[in-house]
């Protein structure tokens, strides 16, 4: 496991063998080594790994193949035929209704085949390989003014050959629609491992070559096809919803439009005028089937041209039912999109600091909102729909109800109580993101009952809503429950997820229940189980009951036609999916981490629920140029899902709820290889939508490690590093030359495992401490404003003296007396080798020290960002609120501060002069930004004359130790590389970076990084 190899692929990143434990069905393997050039992985690691996705259901896979090309595909695919294994294609993994777990053999097609093949501008298409993220697809559009319409939330993970088999859509679906209507040509495997391309074709083809017992499948597919048309489209026409969102079963209604000329515009306002009778597009068929008639290994889709700009109205209303009175109305102004919050996001919203101001200025009383987004030609266009919108909001306004609509009018006289609007990007953008704000705290619940997405999809006419909504929460109230709602109000697709408790058997029958009283609901309100996310594993077994027996009887014909032996993602759609089974935790579920948790946890079940937390949304999988956000560099890096968070925490829940050997978790092989690439950035803790803090499991998980199995010598040097480099500065410069004698460097990397290749940091011959010690008096008693305690970390205290230096000049220019701390560990070291003892020990010594000077007014600062958020936020985790140090870790926390956050806090930079000029980079901290500190930093450097470009960066891949032990260095690099390239794209001059290791990383790449304390330093005017 995670042993380094050399890079097969030939792509420069880091490349591990990501294989371990026992090898199932190793005859299997065998037999398709030969057949494929990409991987096939069938070890016990890897099909735990691809077990889950985002759903709650879990299932292990056959194996994992991770095809390089259409040849890969189709040999595993006819192979698989003869042997009469089930198949199924998977993209992101980022499915919410189970479509991507199966008892199968995993095609993963996001690792290899995720290129854009071309952009044609003039066509206004896109051709690309299956495994080709959304994000990416627009990227390269982009260039052209060109978009991929269809908007998926999760577009920067989602894959293209996903959005196909969802018939995936997004927010913007008033204007785009699905992605059936987008696709235009695939290139597609059949269930027998024919390569075969769909697209459009004349109905009088298929009947010239329909052959319903012919041996190949085409023929078959074509007379099931030709069937269809000629005896379901009564049926079809009488059981489809009439809606803009619907993607239960499969895409019948599609064909039949194709057929008589009909396909409907996706924003609804009339008939494509491309759409020709007697013609039928099978590749939209596809669209919606979730991996189960054919496998995608290429598609062209159309692209339309983005838009020029847009503009957002955020409308208050009393109720959610008041908000959904008015959505059919608003729908008369023409708006790309309208999205609800319910007052449970919105109280979640509240709650978060950073949208607080906007919810703050919201009426009081406040119940539901609506933000309604517009396209517009230029600014002046939006301004004056928004204008529209909110003047028919008014009093006095309202219009009767079309007396055909069949529902009596219950019109108000006033539908908002209030209206904000945004026109810049900036607050678009704000308004956006605290739509989204309430969901990442709706799923970051520790506690046994979790908001599961089951019924979370359904979609019923806008103009049905307000009546719909309000029976969908007599249905909540009856089985004991509630939930939130909100999401996509304008086409009807309101996402609800209830608070279950699966683990229990009264939960196992409050999931069903719920499932098939709001199925009822959907049908007599006109609408769709699935209006965006799928069938699946959930809501498979409601089709049936949506369609009636004659359709999905149809449905099953086809499947059969398309797939004889149901080897192709078999129980979706039209299967015998059981939305009770394989739920990733049920009544049977048991949990024993194998040890007792030596850090302390919040939450209702703790370290259990930490573990438990992660629900597979695959945030971490994200690319650095379509996502940003430091989550998680090492997915980045080698692209493998084992090197995202949610692979890492997903391995670590199964080996804690018994699906390996009882003692795996703390196997060398396993417990600390699992998570032996994790560079403990705490990215996750920031950017995981459910909060995921995975570095902090890591430190739990290796002192059990070494309670358990003892600790290398390494390990050992480097938590003691500053006892370490205490000697090393004393005995300097002579210790800094012992490094470059011959053979050291050898000697090293074979005795300590420390990379020969890696430039050592030096040590100085005189520390920090000697050197405050021995300067002058400073500011006085006297005539400080304020007085600080600074702490000296290890590398700016023996290593580079500079950075405190500099900090000192700044913050007596700022009028701060400044005294220093007892030169000592902060704990970081020790703590990030998981040494938790002896990191609680520090941290503990630190508080009793330090706790008194606040006490007295003090406050407390570090130059070192790593060694603040240990003060900040990580000494709290290890003193528990039983430590008898807890009292004094508060107090330090609560007044502890890095250098520029403690400036920018205080405004202490205002009475400088300064005199900065130029442009810099600037490169944050990860774990500062885990704590949402990191822009105090480019604030200060800004005001202190600097043009500032913050990197929207992930880790840098130094990582403290990690980036110089030899097994690590390859992954290092790669991360480092992704950081150097962002670094010469930007216009900086100079390069900022607060981190030792950032700097020490970014030296490798020839950059002579500055801590913004020696630009602020050189920004004091004389």
């Amino acid at each position: 496991m995670a042993t380094q190899e050399t890079d097969p692929a030939g792509d420069g990143a880091a490349d591990y063998d990501y294989a371990g434990g026992e090898v199932a069905r190793p005859d299997l393997v065998a037999d398709l080594e030969p057949l494929v050039a990409g991987d096939v992985r069938f070890d016990e690691y890897t099909r735990q790994l691809y077990a889950t996705d985002a759903s709650a259901y879990e299932r292990l896979p056959v194996g994992v193949v991770l095809p390089r090309s259409t040849e890969d595909v189709a040999a595993v695919v006819a192979y698989c035929a003869e042997e009469g294994i089930p198949v199924l294609p998977r993209g992101g993994g980022t499915s919410l209704a189970g479509q991507s777990v199966n008892e199968a053999v995993v095609l993963d097609c996001s690792r290899y085949m995720d290129g854009v093949r071309e952009v044609d501008p003039d066509a206004r298409t896109a051709t690309a390989g299956p495994g080709v993220t959304i994000a990416h697809l627009n990227d390269a559009a982009a260039d052209h003014g060109l978009t991929f319409g269809p908007d998926p939330a999760w577009g920067d993970k989602s894959a293209l050959g996903g959005a196909i088999g969802n018939n995936s859509t997004g927010s913007h679906s008033l204007v785009y629609g699905k992605t059936d209507y987008y696709v235009e040509e695939v290139e597609a495997v059949l269930a027998d491992g024919t390569v075969t391309r769909l697209g459009e074709v004349a109905v009088a083809d298929l009947r010239a070559e329909a052959d319903p017992e012919a041996d190949d499948l085409l023929p078959r597919i074509y007379a099931e096809v030709v069937r269809i048309l000629d005896e379901e489209t009564d049926e079809v026409d009488a059981r489809y919803p009439d809606l803009k969102r619907n993607v239960s079963g499969y895409n019948l209604d599609a064909l039949v439009e194709d057929a008589r000329g009909e396909r409907p515009l996706p924003d609804g306002t009339g008939t494509d005028p491309d759409s020709e009778a007697g013609t039928v597009n099978l590749a939209r068929l596809l669209a919606g089937s979730e991996g189960t008639l054919a496998v995608v290994t290429e598609a062209t889709v159309s692209l339309e041209p983005a838009p020029g700009t847009k503009a957002v109205a955020l409308l208050t209303y009393d109720s959610l039912l008041d908000a959904m009175e008015d959505v059919e109305p608003i729908l008369e102004h023409g708006p790309c999109a309208v999205e609800v919050m319910d007052d449970t996001l919105l109280d979640l919203a509240r709650d978060t600091p950073e949208f607080a101001d906007v919810v703050g200025t919201l009426p009081e009383g406040t119940g539901s909102v609506l933000l309604v987004e517009f396209y517009a030609e230029d600014d002046d266009h939006g301004r004056r729909q928004v204008a529209d919108l909110v003047a028919d909001r008014a009093p006095g306004t309202a219009t009767e109800a079309d007396p055909t609509a069949g529902r009596v009018e219950t019109r108000k006289e006033r539908y908002a109580v209030a209206a904000m609007e945004a026109h810049d990007a900036d607050t678009r953008a704000r308004f956006w993101k605290m739509r989204k704000a309430g969901l990442p705290i709706l799923l970051s619940r520790t506690s046994d009952a979790k908001h599961i997405s089951f019924i979370e999809d359904c979609a019923v006419p806008a103009g049905n809503l307000p009546d719909y909504v309000a029976d969908f929460q007599e249905v909540l109230d009856e089985h004991g429950t509630f939930a939130s709602f909100y999401a996509h109000a304008g086409p009807g697709v309101l996402h609800v997820r209830p608070l279950v408790n699966t683990k229990g058997v009264e939960g196992m029958a409050q999931l069903e229940g719920i499932a098939d009283d709001v199925t009822d609901l959907v049908v007599e309100y006109g609408g769709s189980v699935s209006g965006e996310h799928g069938d699946g594993r959930a809501r498979t077994q409601w089709n049936r009951k949506l369609y009636g027996e004659r359709l999905w009887r149809a449905f099953r014909d086809l499947k059969t036609a398309f797939d004889p032996d149901w080897l192709l993602n078999p129980g979706n759609v039209c299967g015998d999916h059981d939305m009770t089974e394989h739920l990733r935790f049920s009544p049977e579920y048991e949990f024993d981490a194998g040890f007792d948790p030596a850090l302390s946890w919040e939450g209702e079940n703790g370290f259990q629920g930490m573990v438990e937390l992660c629900h597979g949304c695959g945030g971490c999988r994200g690319h650095q140029d379509t996502t940003g956000g430091v989550m998680c560099p090492t997915y980045r890096a080698a692209e493998e899902e084992i090197q995202s968070t949610r692979g890492r925490a997903n391995m670590l829940r199964s080996a804690m709820n018994g699906d390996f050997d009882e003692d795996e978790l703390l196997d060398p092989e396993f417990g600390t290889e699992v998570l032996d690439l994790c560079v403990g950035c705490k990215g996750c803790k920031v950017n995981c939508p459910s909060g995921v803090d995975l570095a902090k499991m890591k430190a739990e998980v290796q002192h059990a490690d070494h309670e358990a199995n003892g600790a290398s010598l390494r390990d050992r040097v480097f938590a003691n590093i500053d006892a370490l480099s205490r000697v090393g500065s004393a005995l300097a410069p002579l210790a800094n030359r012992a490094t470059d004698l011959p053979g050291a460097r050898t000697v090293l990397e074979r005795t300590l495992g420390i990379a020969a290749d890696r430039k050592l940091p030096t040590f100085a011959a005189e520390s920090f401490a000697e050197w405050f010690e021995s300067r002058g008096p400073g500011v006085s008693p006297v005539e400080a404003e304020r007085t600080v305690v600074l702490f000296p970390d290890t590398y700016t205290n023996y290593n580079r003296p500079e950075a405190g230096k500099a900090a000192v000049r700044v913050l007596e220019a700022a009028g701060v007396r400044v005294e220093l701390a007892e030169a000592r560990d902060s704990g970081r070291p020790a703590h990030s080798k998981g040494f938790v003892d002896r990191a609680r020990a520090e941290v503990a010594a630190n508080a009793r020290a330090l706790a008194p000077h606040v006490e007295s007014g003090k406050d407390v600062v570090l130059v070192e960002p790593s060694d603040a958020v240990m003060f900040q936020s990580d000494a709290l985790d290890l003193v528990g609120p039983d430590h008898d140090a807890r009292a004094d870790a508060e107090t330090v926390a609560a007044n502890a501060y890095g250098l520029c956050e403690y400036l920018d806090a205080f405004r202490l930079d205002d009475g400088v002069a300064w005199a900065g000029d130029g442009p810099v980079t600037y490169h944050g901290h990860c774990h500062q930004k885990a704590e949402k500190k990191d822009h105090h930093a480019v604030g200060v450097l800004r005001r202190a004359g600097y043009a500032v470009d913050p990197l929207d960066s992930t880790c840098c891949g130094m990582a403290g130790s990690f980036g110089y032990e030899a097994e690590h260095a390859s992954m290092s690099t790669a991360i480092g590389d992704v950081l150097a390239g962002q670094v010469a794209d930007s216009p900086g001059e100079r390069v900022a970076a607060p981190g030792a290791s950032c700097r020490s990383q970014l030296e490798e790449y020839d950059e002579e990084p500055a801590h913004p304390a020696e630009l602020l330093a050189d920004a004091l005017a004389d």
